[in-house]
């Protein structure tokens, strides 16, 4: 993910979980707000030290940013979206995650059709 894309100061984070709407699956949960004054979408990645060790984690995220840079065509502009990953992600595979995120963002109509 290109620097732009993302979200990485703690006061973005905190704005998207108090002012955004929130939606889960078992695996991940999502947080989303819209910004207007954004013309791209931007993401932020949460996972927890209690899903795995460092390895884990990072793995957990480079399979999320891969799958948001595989969908960027398709997602709705300007939103900021935290998405926070579920002890259930650590034994996912790529397309198992990726099947998971897309789902998510169908059902809160984040996904063009």
């Amino acid at each position: 993910m290109k620097k732009p894309f993302r979200i990485k100061k703690n006061e973005e984070f905190q704005f998207t979980f108090k002012h955004g709407k929130s939606f889960a699956n078992r695996q991940l949960v999502i947080y989303y707000v819209k910004k207007e004054e954004q013309e791209h979408f931007r993401i932020g990645l949460s996972v927890g030290k209690k899903i795995g060790n460092a390895v884990t984690r990072n793995r957990i995220k480079r399979y999320l940013r891969q799958a948001f840079q595989e969908l960027e065509g398709q997602i709705r502009y300007p939103h900021d979206i935290v998405i926070i990953a579920r002890n259930p992600t650590k034994a996912m595979g790529y397309e198992e995650i990726k099947k998971s995120l897309t789902h998510l963002l169908y059902k809160e109509k984040l996904l063009k059709k």
